[in-house]
């Protein structure tokens, strides 16, 4: 991707639950800029954690309105790893395989990613979980909530 000048640059703390893994699951995500917050938050009847680890991220990335410079703070090593070390593009090369061949989870959603990252430029930071930091435990919190309410709709991406 072609880098840009004056992107407007966001901060994004981004974190999964899942109530049994599978079970019941929710996502959560706080946006920080130019002293400006949103919170967003959202649920699955049947998911999996690293599922709504990778949801809370591509919601919070197609939430901004235009190209930004995203620092996206995580606690999942899944997802941090796969995109630090590039794994994913690995998989991706490899028909999503993985190094030992076998067929890589998730692939809809780490599409998803990468496309979202080919709009934005996307820094991906890990975060130890329910170590005190604020903007992660808030994210946590919105993530437990969302996967309590009623009537959560299907994960149509997750299958058993």
């Amino acid at each position: 991707m072609k880098r840009q000048r004056n992107k407007p640059e966001v901060i994004i703390y981004a974190d999964g639950a899942c109530e049994g893994n599978p079970g019941r699951g929710g996502y959560g995500a706080v946006l920080l800029w130019d002293k400006k917050r949103k919170e967003i938050s959202g649920g699955f009847a049947r998911t999996t954690n690293n599922r709504m680890e990778l949801r809370a991220i591509i919601e919070a990335l197609s939430s901004l309105n235009k190209p930004c410079k995203a620092k996206v703070y995580s606690d999942s090593k899944y997802v941090v790893d796969a995109m630090r070390e590039g794994w994913v593009y690995e998989w991706r090369r490899n028909g999503w395989r993985n190094s030992q061949k076998k067929p890589t989870p998730n692939v809809d959603l780490w599409e998803r990613l990468l496309a979202l990252c080919e709009t934005h430029e996307v820094e991906f930071f890990w975060v130890k979980g329910h170590s005190g930091i604020a903007e992660n435990e808030r994210c946590d919190a919105l993530a437990v909530a969302a996967s309590q309410r009623p009537n959560l709709p299907a994960d149509e991406g997750y299958s058993a």
